[in-house]
């Protein structure tokens, strides 16, 4: 028996589901959000080391620092499965050992424990497999419970983005970017939203699961139910009930053209709210107006309506329901004649892989990333991959990719709402030229200097904004990448 699993017996014997342990640090016990007594000393790395044994590899150990989080599966023999997340630190690393209704596999044949990342990866180890989440097996349609209904609706009378729940807590709107408690009582997320059998045992095994629902009178909202500390939590996102026309978004520079581009990639990143996939569904419909297309979509879940034209067929596919996941989705869409494949979130470097290909290959693909800036968003391409490979990722992101916008959403500074601040870089044979010879901090002086051809960067963006008394100085500057490039441009 593993030394661990003499802790672990603990857990079991207390009726608890989870153990929490990091170097320098005391272990923690918890049943489902709840703390349970555990008196252990702190445990030093070496300690720690020492009861992790074989689930500590030295290939784990190795994929930990380049991925900064591994998870794998653990059987304990007398105690079942426990799914084991790995999180490393800057001082050592912290390990969350929660057990799964899964049932234990068969003692002489164990599966290979597998390592999957949940954020895109910084350099990392051409050996590292990257496993997206298994698709819920004939999951039924989850229905909200009255109470979220009139929550939602609540939610939706005030113009809010989200509603944030969590148990035991009040409810929390969020509008125009800004967070208000809901006159309401403290609430149980398992009883506003229950999930079925088959969302309970991917919520035991992963900790979270994504869904979409119809909401009466409302229209379709996102979901996203996890567990923390407290409990269960869930963060619901209010969608419109159509994608919104381009025009209406009130972007500074025009992007209708990126929709009769015949073919590349289009990024469009931001940060987690602003307004990522609001954009994406906008130029998707842009394109049914504008051209004569079949579409593919590819979202985690599917969210605005898209409205197919006469001349133009939608085919939208949702990661967990329809297809196992984004890399499945897109070698799919490959065989089914599409002229535009929207890519609802580039996550794993297969993803990655795939995406540049189908751009490569006569298609137009439009997806979505999370990064801060063009030019950071082409840094963590290129560094989600292994050394050995950057040149040819390099190589395949000047020849395919096309434009970048980057996006930030803020308050107005008279009235209600948000307005975008952007950054727009268009992949010239300059800019394709430094990305090729991998001088990405290069290009921002390009973007600055190509206005002509359709080039904005943010801080002019945000001077612009500032100087028109659409946002205020303290948003403006709160959103920028370079302050004092901000400063210098509106002469502060």
């Amino acid at each position: 028996m593993a030394r661990i699993d003499r802790i672990l017996s603990l857990v079991a014997d207390q009726g608890a589901n989870e153990l929490r342990m990091g170097t320098d640090r005391e272990p923690r016990m918890l049943a489902y959000g709840t703390a349970k007594k555990l008196s252990i000393p702190t445990t030093d790395e070496t300690t720690l080391k020492d009861l992790l044994g074989e689930i500590l590899t030295p290939e784990r150990e190795e994929a930990l620092r380049a991925l900064r989080r591994v998870e794998v599966g653990y059987d304990a023999a007398q105690f079942g499965h426990f799914q084991v997340t790995l999180t490393g630190r800057n001082d050592g690393f912290d390990v969350v050992f929660r057990q799964s209704s899964r049932p234990a596999p068969v003692a002489d044949a164990p599966p290979p424990a597998s390592v999957r990342s949940t954020e895109l990866p910084v350099a990392a180890p051409a050996s590292t497999t990257f496993a997206a989440a298994p698709p819920v097996a004939h999951a039924a349609p989850v229905v909200a419970s009255g109470t979220l209904v009139e929550l939602v609706a609540h939610a939706a009378a005030r113009r809010a983005s989200d509603l944030h729940l969590a148990d035991g807590d009040v409810p929390f709107v969020r509008v125009d970017g800004r967070l208000q408690a809901l006159e309401h009582g403290p609430v149980d997320v398992a009883s506003l939203l229950p999930l079925g059998d088959a969302l309970e045992a991917e919520l035991a095994r992963r900790a979270a699961v994504d869904l979409g629902m119809a909401i009466p009178d409302v229209g379709r909202v996102r979901v996203h139910v996890f567990r923390a500390e407290t409990g269960r939590c869930a963060s619901v996102r209010l969608l419109p009930r159509a994608a919104p026309p381009l025009a209406s978004l009130g972007f500074p520079v025009p992007l209708e053209d990126l929709v009769e581009l015949p073919h590349g990639l289009v990024l469009v990143c931001g940060a987690t709210g602003s307004g990522k996939s609001t954009t994406l569904a906008a130029l998707a419909q842009e394109a049914l107006k504008r051209r004569s297309i079949m579409l593919v979509t590819l979202e985690d879940p599917v969210e605005y309506g898209l409205s197919a034209t006469s001349s133009s067929l939608v085919r939208r596919r949702q990661i967990g329901r329809d297809v196992p996941d984004f890399a499945s989705g897109l070698r799919d869409a490959l065989r089914e004649d599409p002229d535009v494949i929207i890519v609802g979130e580039m996550r794993d470097p297969e993803t990655i892989s795939l995406a540049l290909t189908a751009a490569e290959t006569g298609h137009l693909v439009l997806a979505s990333l999370h990064s801060r800036s063009a030019a950071s968003a082409i840094e963590r391409i290129v560094d989600s991959y292994a050394p050995e490979r950057a040149l040819q990722i390099r190589a395949q992101l000047a020849d395919s990719l096309r434009v970048v916008v980057s996006q930030r959403l803020l308050p107005r500074a008279k009235g209600s709402g948000r307005i975008p601040a952007i950054e727009v870089m268009r992949v010239t044979h300059a800019i394709a030229a430094l990305i090729r010879d991998g001088k990405i901090p290069q290009m921002q002086s390009m973007i600055q200097a190509g206005r002509r051809e359709g080039m904005l960067p943010l801080e002019r963006c945000l001077a612009e904004r500032v100087t028109a008394g659409e946002v205020r100085l303290e948003d403006a500057r709160a959103a920028a990448n370079d302050p004092a490039a901000l400063a210098s441009l509106l002469g502060r």
